[in-house]
């Protein structure tokens, strides 16, 4: 069930900013709406980029559609889908000011001079490696033609995996939680400490590859504790500013304020320290404060506060507890999930130091970091369920994980759930292309004429031809489906329940009237039997099938999956930043000995861009290390 509301404005958090989901929707959005081209400016020309003034004229006549799922008020356990549309009219420093936040977010960067922060008039204006994987996403999910993009992702890097943080519903702000603060700082130092190389690499490839292994580490000599040979060196040190450049860079992080934050939490668990602050009393800074509710560091719990100093000048280190909880000093094979134990904290504990330093501070509401939940039976049941439904998400997702999920159904006769879900996403998306194609290539009248006078009388292809074959194309599709997975005594026919049955029992009857009684014999030529309309009602059913058995695998095969030898497994051999995710998802970690989950609130997920990964595996880039995959 879908329904449509007009909408004037989006939603804006407390700070004044849009929700990090609007941002990202927007931003894409908006990109794919631009011709993105070639600009000139200082001499220098930058392809596949946009002018001030495109973005703005384009944001002042753009609409945005936002699908969002939920249970039917009438009936619980149906799910509704309510569309959205915002259709935006705003003013010229409106538009100039939202494309200020697509920048903190590092979803675009000035062609001319990425150091810049400030989107300006008169600027040319390129996506950054993030921004590529948001809006490839958005393609994806949303089955985009975009043919306008094809060649930018094809000759622009692209992050391949990117670090999601959930939020709070009402004013968007990050939940941090103990597994939040573990997999992010993971993610933020690496594998292995990794130093800069000794000469850059023009190569953006290989540059992106260096720099999404973890933050650039170098050695600090503070030569004030003493001259000569008595200075002090500290190992595995970073800039401040350096640090919050790259939070923007590499996750969903959508400013510099949030990574600072971000900082604080990893300076409250004494991850990292401040080594060094050599501003002069000229200098101002910012000093952003956290505040938890516990006090001490009785059993493992961080310190009260934390601290992080936004000045160019601040040097910081990952302390002793950073290499611990980093697992730096393990060697590769034992890197495997963190383990936890009774009480919900991990075995390793945290230490906790801060370092006081001078300038204006902020002070953040109390963190949510160590408020016991509310609601306990109910909200943590919510709690599990949400983890389960993301760590579907991410095993659809992650190919090696998708086979071995695929064998694991297999070996418990229930391998057509997962099947079904994916012919229908691959179905949803050729739908969505071949639409938005041919709505796309259908000539204007001005064109028509065009080539009406280029051509004189020769024959053009008739577009009219080209989408009754696309027609049939997608009835032939959507009636394999159905005898595959939906058809009585079908292959792989699905359990479904006993709405959902009679629904597809009523659009049997109707195909059965249109093509006769064997659907499986069906040919092309009685696919234009089938109106639009009644292949996008068979779209919908299968929609609502395909949420359907995706709760039914999040509720059922999920939990069941992840306490599997093989499981447990394949998550060292993956990415960190993958591993920590599947390990404290929705702050719900693994417990090593009995697979139980224990709830807690906030987390973290990834997402992956297929065509990143595609791309990197058909054309392996070396840069003297792991590949960015």
């Amino acid at each position: 069930m879908a329904a449509s509301q007009p909408t004037s404005a989006l939603k804006t958090t407390k700070r004044n900013r849009l929700f990090a989901k609007d941002t990202f929707d927007v931003f894409a959005t908006l990109i794919v709406s631009l011709e993105l081209s070639t600009n000139r400016q200082f001499f220098r020309t930058f392809p596949h980029s946009f002018v001030t003034d495109d973005a703005v004229r384009n944001l002042a006549r753009l609409r945005f559609t936002q699908s969002n799922r939920g249970p039917d008020p009438k009936d619980p356990s149906r799910i509704v889908t309510t569309t959205t549309t915002t259709t935006f009219t705003m003013t010229r420093d409106t538009a100039k000011a939202i494309c200020q936040y697509f920048m903190d977010a590092s979803l675009i960067e000035n062609a001319a001079d990425p150091r810049s922060n400030l989107f300006k008039e008169r600027g040319v204006y390129t996506l950054t490696p993030k921004g590529l994987h948001v809006l490839d996403r958005f393609v994806t999910d949303n089955g985009i033609a975009a043919d306008n993009l094809q060649q930018v992702f094809s000759s622009q890097p692209i992050l391949p995996k990117m670090v999601h943080l959930e939020r709070t519903a009402e004013d968007d702000e990050i939940i941090f939680s103990r597994g939040v603060v573990t997999a992010l700082f993971r993610r933020f130092v690496g594998r292995r400490p990794n130093y800069p190389p000794e000469h850059e690499d023009a190569d953006t490839y290989v540059r992106l590859a260096e720099r999404v292994r973890g933050i650039w580490l170098g050695d600090y000599v503070d030569r004030a504790a003493g001259g000569g040979d008595n200075a002090a060196v500290h190992r595995c040190c970073f800039n401040a500013v350096g640090a919050l450049s790259w939070l923007c860079d590499f996750t969903a992080i959508n400013s510099r304020e949030e990574a600072a934050e971000v900082c604080a939490q990893f300076n409250r668990f004494g991850l990292i320290e401040l080594v060094s602050d050599k501003r002069k009393n000229s200098d101002s800074a910012v000093i952003v404060s956290v505040t938890g509710t516990e006090s001490g560091e009785k059993d493992g719990f961080p310190t009260p506060t934390g601290e992080f100093c936004v000045s160019g000048k601040a040097i910081y280190r990952v302390t002793e507890e950073g290499r611990r909880v980093a697992k730096w000093d393990q060697p590769e094979g034992a890197r495997g999930s963190t383990t936890t134990d009774g009480s919900g904290r991990t075995s390793e504990g945290f230490a906790g130091a801060t370092q006081a330093s001078k300038g204006a501070k902020i002070e953040r509401r109390i963190s949510r970091l160590d408020k016991p939940p509310s609601g306990a039976d109910a909200e943590k049941k919510a709690t599990q369920q949400e983890s389960n439904t993301h760590r579907l998400r991410y095993i659809i997702e992650e190919p090696q994980l998708r086979a071995l999920f695929r064998e694991f159904l297999s070996d418990h006769l229930c391998e057509e759930n997962l099947a079904f879900y994916l012919d229908v996403s691959d179905f949803k998306r050729t739908f969505g292309k071949t639409s938005t194609a041919m709505a796309a290539n259908a000539p204007s009248g001005k064109e028509k004429e065009k080539d009406k006078d280029k051509t004189g009388s020769k024959q053009q292809p008739s577009s009219q031809t080209m989408s009754e074959q696309h027609h049939e194309h997608l009835v032939q599709t959507a009636l394999g489906v159905y005898n595959t997975y939906l058809a009585p005594s079908s292959s792989r026919e699905l359990n479904i329940d006993y709405t959902l049955r009679n629904d597809v029992n009523a659009m049997r009857d109707m195909l059965i009237k249109l093509l006769g009684s064997d659907l499986r014999k069906t040919d092309k030529k009685q696919a234009h039997l089938v109106s639009p309309t009644l292949l996008r009602n068979m779209i919908r059913l299968y929609e609502r099938i395909q949420d359907h058995v995706f709760r039914l695998m999040a509720t059922d095969s999920v939990p069941k999956f992840v306490k599997t030898p093989e499981f447990r497994a394949l998550l060292v051999k993956l990415d960190e930043d993958d591993e920590g995710w599947l390990a404290d998802a929705s702050g719900a970690a693994l417990d090593s000995a009995s697979g139980t989950t224990i709830g807690e609130a906030g987390g973290t997920y990834v997402t992956i861009s297929q065509r990143a990964i595609a791309r990197e595996q058909k054309v392996p880039r070396s840069s003297g290390g792991d590949r960015i995959s």
